[in-house]
């Protein structure tokens, strides 16, 4: 990957959003990590420079548009364009949908889907410019299988597969992909929280009998932001270890 490139990481305080931002800067891009936890963004880019990468920490709240438009005016005040948008970020409000609330509905489809297409408006016309660019969208396998107890967080990244398969065919011709990937079961933060006898019903349906670890789904990232990716697009890469195919 080019120096030059620079890759806006949305939710990369954390967990898989972290694992990528550390898997592009090794790949040589300079990285925004922006999140909504500001102390934990400046660790993963005090942990980016100390590889000797350039990394720009950025508070952005997804579910607010002024937000979205602040954080990345001040990434272009930082570094220029973006070369690659990488939409993490995401968040879980689970409960039967009898029982969920508007407002949970409301701020996960805000944040995880709204987020989404607000920050890819923001980087297509400078991508569409220099004809370039690499937009990869973070789903999950429950957008493809469903699951009981998420009808909010299935929606929304069910959403998140169709909105990269439209923006696909939209900017094809100015030589930008955008792509999906669809991590299953990882350890993270989120999934720790997890009750044992979900964990385990989990690890049950999994071919490969281990969950994923973050590192996993940034290598996925990182192969799809290449140049060798270029020809692929409108796509969804599982990484789920066999847990649905």
């Amino acid at each position: 990957m080019s120096e030059s490139r620079t890759a806006f990481v949305t939710g990369a305080s954390r967990g898989i959003g972290r694992a990528i931002a550390l898997a592009l800067a090794e790949a040589g891009a300079r990285i925004v990590v922006a999140s909504n936890e500001p102390e934990r963004n400046e660790e993963v880019a005090a942990e980016i420079r100390a590889r000797g990468r350039e990394a720009f920490p950025l508070f952005v709240d997804m579910a607010s548009a002024e937000s979205v438009r602040e954080a990345f005016r001040r990434a272009a005040q930082e570094f220029g364009r973006t070369d690659i948008l990488v939409n993490n970020a995401g968040i879980t409000r689970d409960t039967l949908a009898v029982r969920m609330k508007k407002e949970d509905w409301d701020l996960v489809l805000a944040v995880n889907l709204n987020g989404a297409f607000l920050a890819a408006q923001q980087v297509l016309p400078d991508m569409m410019r220099q004809r370039w660019g690499r937009i990869i969208n973070i789903a999950s396998v429950v957008g493809l299988m469903g699951n009981a107890g998420q009808a909010n967080y299935v929606a929304s990244k069910a959403g998140i597969i169709g909105l990269t398969k439209a923006l696909a065919q939209e900017v094809a011709s100015r030589n930008i992909t955008v792509n999906a990937v669809a991590p299953g079961f990882i350890e993270t933060d989120m999934t720790a929280r997890l009750p044992e006898e979900v964990k385990q019903r989990m690890l049950g349906m999994i071919a490969l009998k281990r969950f994923g670890r973050p590192e996993d789904v940034a290598a996925a990232v990182r192969f799809l932001a290449s140049e060798e990716a270029g020809y692929i697009t409108g796509q969804v890469l599982s990484v789920n270890g066999g847990m649905y195919m």
